[in-house]
């Protein structure tokens, strides 16, 4: 069942000095979020709060849930998330269908069962038969529906999106981007996307929070 990713009473320091704050927003299923804001402004870390990855040079306050379940202060495997960053971080010692692979839930033991999951996941995106291929061998732009699909079968309840269009060129990146909507769309997905650019914005269509007036953005 399908929920709202809630942020409330946000604060963020570094070293002490705020970036950010207080910031309060509820991100829906299916209709994307955005966060934009210069580079420094705490974007990213933003999300590494969410992950509970938040490092050790930061200090935040206020609280996040999905669906009424605080998450804030579990350890990060507990939380549910899955995020996709610029880069697609493939295992470079693993194929197309271990990375898939590691990424599926410890409740699926059998073999059989994790086998079928990687490759019904492969069907889904259009590369059937790519279990055995090694990543090195992928174009851009299959590395970067890989590595959607590897965020996907973590089961998450919401989706954060690390500026993962950013290295994607032209019509390669429109691609991805509506890819990325449309599957966030059609599982009820929240989906919070920092980005520095506009057209990420207007393709996400959903509301946009400017942190440099974070304080007045999200009340």
């Amino acid at each position: 069942m399908s929920a709202s990713l809630t942020v409330s009473d946000l604060s963020l320091h570094l070293h002490g000095r705020r970036l950010f704050g207080p910031l309060s927003f509820v991100v829906t299923p299916g209709t994307p979020t955005t966060i934009m804001g210069p580079s420094g402004c705490g974007k990213s870390t933003l999300l590494n709060w969410l992950t509970g990855m938040l490092p050790d040079a930061f200090t935040a306050a206020g609280t996040a849930g999905i669906g009424g379940r605080a998450i804030d202060r579990l350890p990060p495997e507990q939380r549910r998330l899955g995020i996709l960053f610029q880069d697609d971080l493939l295992f470079p010692h693993l194929t197309i269908g271990e990375n898939l692979a590691f990424a599926i839930p410890p409740r699926i033991k059998a073999r059989a069962d994790r086998r079928a999951a990687v490759t019904a996941a492969l069907a889904e995106a259009g590369l059937d038969g790519f279990a055995n291929r090694d990543p090195a061998t992928l174009s851009g732009g299959q590395r970067a529906r890989v590595a959607l699909l590897r965020t996907l079968l973590c089961e998450p309840l919401a989706l954060l999106l690390d500026e993962p269009f950013n290295k994607l060129d032209g019509k390669l990146r429109e691609r991805f981007r509506a890819t990325v909507f449309e599957t966030a769309r059609v599982r009820a997905l929240p989906v919070l996307l920092v980005s520095h650019d506009p057209a990420d914005a207007a393709a996400a269509g959903g509301p946009v929070i400017t942190l440099v007036d974070a304080a007045s953005a999200g009340n």
